[in-house]
């Protein structure tokens, strides 16, 4: 199975295991589960860093490095293609650009995006789990 990390359970699952949800922490433990970071993350950690929302033991970007590679997470590369789905998905979606951008790649992988945000939950056009 192909999961995305959204950018809150990226940081979760390195620093707040708990904090996911039971069914995410079965899936990220099952050794046939393939999980998918896209770059976006590494920019919207990089903000949440700076402003000292989030809390790492290091730099951001040894951070999210490090966690991706030591993990053998695959990092997605971001092109026109998501970029263009990312604004044209069917129906309303809320503005947010890093959420539009997971939401777009999640359809284009066919990965189920793992997320807690009730937005991206209650999109009914691109399969989640929390």
């Amino acid at each position: 199975m192909d999961v995305l990390l959204d950018t809150c359970c990226l940081i979760w699952a390195v620093n707040e295991p708990e904090a996911l949800s039971g069914p995410i922490r079965d899936i990220l433990a099952k050794p046939d589960t393939r999980v998918l970071v896209s770059p976006i993350s590494c920019a919207e950690l990089a903000c949440l860093y700076e402003r000292k929302r989030v809390l790492l033991d290091r730099h951001w970007k040894r951070w999210f490095n490090d966690f991706v590679e030591s993990n053998r997470w695959v990092l997605l590369k971001i092109g026109i293609e998501t970029i263009q789905e990312a604004w044209s998905l069917p129906d309303r979606f809320h503005a947010d650009p890093v959420d539009r951008i997971l939401t777009a790649t999640a359809r284009l992988t066919g990965a189920v995006l793992l997320t807690a945000d009730r937005k991206i939950l209650d999109y009914p056009h691109v399969k989640t789990l929390w």
